[in-house]
């Protein structure tokens, strides 16, 4: 079987490692690319949605990218252990009426031995927000490593 290094059980180091490639892959707002990082049959709690499996989770990424434009992630590691870890984050995106949003959550993310995410559960929160407000001002994609990241920001 194919690996997603780095595996568990995790160190401050590649847990770090870990998240900061989950948040360039959500950055990508490519489905296909974020759906390789996860289990076959993996599950996950997304708000009200739980999506099971490789498909369905490409079909809620296609739905989540369609409504929330210009999105820009950013992730910081929380804690981790083992084969999980904790992470919160905080994203900015518009809606198609040019209204603005910065959504904030935790998500709490279990590994198999392969380094595959086979759970994903995520609680978030959605803050209206005017455009002079927002602070994520990267072009679309990977976030710059000089960008400030959550803690820095006072997020």
């Amino acid at each position: 079987m194919d690996s997603k290094p780095p595996l568990p059980p995790f160190t401050a180091d590649t847990a770090a490692q870990k998240v900061r490639m989950a948040e360039d892959a959500w950055n990508s707002r490519d489905p296909d690319r974020v759906v390789q990082v996860y289990t076959e049959d993996s599950r996950w709690r997304n708000r009200a949605e739980f999506p099971v499996g490789r498909a369905q989770i490409r079909e809620f990424l296609q739905r989540k990218w369609a409504k929330e434009l210009d999105y820009r992630l950013i992730k910081e590691l929380w804690a981790y252990t083992d084969n999980r870890i904790a992470v919160r984050f905080a994203y900015e995106w518009h809606d198609d009426a040019g209204n603005w949003f910065r959504s904030y959550g935790n998500e709490n993310w279990e590994f198999n031995e392969y380094g595959f995410m086979q759970r994903r559960f995520a609680s978030i929160n959605d803050l209206p927000i005017k455009a002079d407000e927002r602070l994520f001002h990267w072009p679309l994609g990977r976030r710059p490593d000089e960008h400030p990241g959550l803690s820095e920001l006072g997020l």
